[in-house]
């Protein structure tokens, strides 16, 4: 066998068999016990309770917790805080410490909210130093299941900006209590400590994973709860029925001051019917009202390797400081950012395209003269007057444009290694960088074709330097953060190339780094997926005032 047929040979052990399906063991065991999975071909029960279940996907080998038809989450009309609440429960059960420190540090963003909350109940225009503010606040430290709540809320206002709607429910004590989101979150808390003793699971608040095996990595486990987390603490902090319903998985009883039963539909199902028809929405924007609050996070970072991505800069600077390595992975600027100090590399997005354009509209000037010979391009063309419909139309990431893009970058990066489809190695680990702005999935055999025969150019014959791929997009949905859940998803964008595979599996490649779906950090910042016959890592560090990057250190040291 030639040296050539002895590769394609190792290749071929790692592409995947047509219609394999590998049920998890811990798993495959608790399907028979529920009969409703006879007639489910896709979502398996394999774990539930009286409101909540643990179903699992066998087309995409995920996990999922949803709650069974009667259960309310909250009576406030388009309430899109429940991912935000439910990982702050988790962060609770953890660390409580953590999320009294969270609430303090937003303490005055807090007192904001609550002067709002009080007109809207009451008209009374109140200050911020005011008795009734404080007493407010005081209620809010002195019930841990509306301190979860306003944790989530906080995390949800760092993230994706202020909030408007019914914000007296979400921070009054007393309106909160009509909600029924304290009966929701005691019920899930009960059911993720129920399913983590009985399998063997990390829950976050949003995603759900087996463990690998029974001694996992800690750095998995730090923001996960599972059977090795020592929730003795938070339990120690809430009422009385939610220890009871934790402890003893009995059903909560119901004490009219905590108000921990669950709104459920079958009672109050007209009534929230009615309240949603006759609901006025609150119309101001985010960004109107994010003016009126201070950012209260450290802008500095000192991660040593740090991660980020989708920054969208609008003041010409930086929003953050970090003088170690940085690894960004595009759309970082929307306001022709320099920053002649910061050190590491940097891939193109989409919003690099458009940001190192000249301003002015006169195209016959001189500061026009580089970018003359694409003005025959249709896509350039869109790039200049329809920016959406651009990024449909964009060249494969090896086109002479990208270059340009790159010359002008490095100008204001000088510190910053710009990589085109190109390789830098820092402290013994080859990064590449390929130029993929936004996820081409029309031209998905071209791009995919690019990965590869570049790929193969920057690997050489080294194949045990360990290895991370960085790219603005995600190269494919195998190794991509974003959930088939999200609108953003296409199921079209999957890895045809059975070569690019088989290359993961030939060289040292330890994982890769994206961005551009905007992914909250709260959401998942990296995981661990089967790709090319290992696990590999996959990281997406998108950031908000909650993230100013994400540290790869530790994760890369695992790795090697």
């Amino acid at each position: 066998m030639t040296d050539d047929e002895k590769k394609l040979s190792r290749r071929a052990d790692f592409l995947p068999q047509a219609n394999e399906v590998r049920m998890p063991p811990a798993l495959a065991s608790r399907i028979e016990l529920f009969p409703e999975n006879k007639r489910r071909p896709v979502n398996k029960t394999v774990f539930k309770n009286d409101y909540f279940q643990l179903t699992y996907n066998t087309r995409d080998n995920s996990l999922s917790i949803s709650t069974k038809g009667d259960l309310v989450y909250s009576a406030i009309p388009y309430d899109t805080a429940r991912n935000y609440i439910q990982r702050a429960g988790i962060q609770y059960l953890l660390r409580p410490e953590g999320v009294r420190q969270y609430i303090e540090l937003h303490q005055s963003t807090i007192e904001k909210y609550l002067v709002k909350s009080i007109f809207q109940v009451s008209g009374q225009k109140v200050s911020e130093n005011s008795f009734e503010v404080k007493q407010a606040y005081n209620a809010i430290l002195q019930n841990p299941l509306l301190e979860i709540q306003v944790t989530g809320r906080l995390m949800q206002h760092d993230e994706t900006g202020p909030l408007s709607a019914n914000l007296a429910g979400k921070f009054l004590f007393s309106e909160n209590l009509k909600t029924g989101i304290s009966g929701y979150l005691s019920e899930y808390l009960n059911f993720v400590v129920q399913a983590t003793n009985a399998l063997p699971l990390m829950i976050d608040g949003g995603n759900v994973q087996l463990l690998d095996s029974t001694e996992p990595d800690p750095l998995l486990l730090e923001n996960n709860l599972s059977i090795h987390s020592n929730i003795e603490p938070a339990l120690a902090l809430l009422p009385q029925e939610v220890q009871q319903g934790i402890e003893n998985a009995l059903q909560l009883t119901n004490q009219p001051l905590i108000n921990t039963r669950p709104l459920l539909r079958s009672e109050y199902g007209k009534e929230l019917a009615h309240l949603r028809e006759n609901y006025i929405a609150h119309s101001v924007h985010p960004d109107e009202l994010a003016q009126s609050f201070e950012n209260v996070h450290s802008a500095e970072n000192r991660n040593l390797i740090n991660v980020l991505s989708d920054i969208h800069a609008t003041e010409g600077l930086l929003p953050f400081v970090n003088r170690n390595f940085n690894i960004l992975a595009g759309d970082v600027s929307d306001s022709k950012v320099k920053d002649q100090e910061i050190v590491g590399i940097y891939v193109m997005g989409m919003h690099e395209l458009l940001d190192v354009l000249p301003e002015s509209a006169d195209t016959t000037t001189n500061e026009w003269k580089k970018w003359r010979s694409f003005f025959r391009y249709e896509w350039f063309k869109a790039l200049t007057t329809d920016p959406a419909e651009a990024s449909y139309l964009l060249p494969i990431g090896d086109d002479s444009f990208y270059g340009v893009v790159k010359e002008e970058l490095t100008q204001r990066f000088a510190k910053m290694h710009v990589l085109n489809n190109e390789s830098l190695i820092h402290d013994g680990v080859r990064y590449i960088g390929l130029t993929i702005p936004v996820a081409l999935v029309q031209k998905r055999a071209a791009v995919q074709r690019f990965i590869l025969k570049t790929l193969n150019e920057l690997l050489g014959e080294d194949r045990e330097m360990p290895t991370v791929i960085v790219s603005h997009a995600p190269l494919f949905n195998e190794l991509s953060l974003l959930s088939p859940t999200s609108e953003a998803y296409n199921k079209e964008n999957i890895c045809q190339e059975p070569g690019i595979e088989a290359l993961f599996a030939e060289y040292n490649i330890l994982g890769v780094i994206h961005g551009h779906h905007h992914i909250p950090a709260s959401s998942s910042r990296f995981a661990k997926v089967a790709f090319g016959g290992k696990k590999l890592f996959v990281v997406c560090s998108i950031y908000s005032k909650v993230n100013t990057g994400f540290e790869l250190l530790s994760l890369l040291n695992s790795e090697k």
